[in-house]
């Protein structure tokens, strides 16, 4: 108990600062690949790590998945698990009374979103099941505050706007800064994430941070690219922080948000009546042995 309160404490301060760091690029080594073991090659022909490089297109190295399978879903309901009230308990605990999220997220666009998504929460055993959604969950918690904001604090940035990715080009007068339940940034992933799920998202980015259900669709989708295989193939909770966050946290990054996200695992998957495995934090992780599979939806 004095752990938990101590993390809600800091969970502001790390709240603030993981919604304005946001995700940075790695510097390149080289091009044409050719890479060193512990680098992915993009899709560019650059070596390095993180998601620009080990995300969609990796050709070869520590890519975040390179084996396709349509996965087989059980008999999971998730709204059985994330019932109305464990839901409404963590909004509830919003940093601010005031904050937007408070009210912008609702169980019931939670659940719409999911019908979108069917494999979420839904793959591997029971036990599988819930571990995924308490590692979903407890990314959001702590990123977000307990859902309190919808996009980061002082984003008008044009930072986030990666030229070389030119099928997904950056619109004049449009930032791509953190919005959503994941803080999905960057025009690449905004613009992937909006033809997936069928909206603009290079045009009108701000429709993550006003439509909720587009908000948890985003979210959503980002985590069935990059964290539902590897948490359901049970490679521990570290293995998904370390591909959802990457340097930005993992291995010299960011501890106190590495705890602070263990910490509401651990709690989420007590409440769900689950063992929440191995491997819990992304510090000192080998990622070198990672299997992945990603599920076509």
């Amino acid at each position: 108990m004095a752990v938990a309160l101590t993390i809600r404490k800091s969970l502001l301060a790390i709240t603030l600062a993981g919604i304005l760091v946001g995700l940075m690029l790695e510097s390149t080594m080289g091009q044409n690949c050719g890479c060193s073991s512990n680098l992915c090659c993009s899709q560019y022909g650059y070596c390095g790590s993180g998601h620009n490089y080990c995300g969609a297109g990796c050709q070869e190295g520590l890519c975040y998945y390179n084996i396709t399978t349509n996965a087989t879903t059980n008999d999971v309901v998730v709204a059985h698990i994330v019932t109305q009230e464990f839901f409404d308990g963590i909004v509830n605990q919003a940093l601010y009374s005031s904050c937007k999220g408070k009210t912008f997220y609702t169980w019931d666009a939670f659940l719409k979103a999911l019908d979108s998504y069917t494999a979420f929460g839904r793959v591997g055993t029971v036990d599988d099941s819930k571990r995924e959604i308490a590692a979903f969950l407890s990314l959001t918690t702590v990123l977000l505050g307990y859902f309190c904001y919808t996009e980061a604090v002082n984003g008008n940035s044009s930072y986030y706007c990666d030229k070389t990715y030119t099928q997904y080009p950056c619109v004049t007068g449009k930032s791509y800064y953190g919005r959503g339940l994941l803080q999905l940034t960057w025009n690449y992933n905004y613009g992937a994430a909006g033809n997936s799920i069928g909206f603009d998202g290079l045009k009108t980015p701000e429709t993550m941070a006003n439509d909720v259900v587009i908000s948890f669709k985003t979210a959503l989708w980002f985590w069935m690219k990059y964290g539902h295989s590897i948490i359901t193939s049970g490679q521990g909770f570290g293995a998904t922080i370390k591909a959802i966050s990457g340097p930005t946290e993992c291995n010299g990054g960011n501890i106190e948000n590495v705890q602070a996200r263990v910490q509401y695992y651990m709690e989420y998957c007590d409440q769900f009546g689950v063992s929440p495995g191995d491997n819990l934090s992304c510090y000192n992780f080998d990622c070198s042995g990672l299997s992945i599979s990603i599920s076509i939806l």
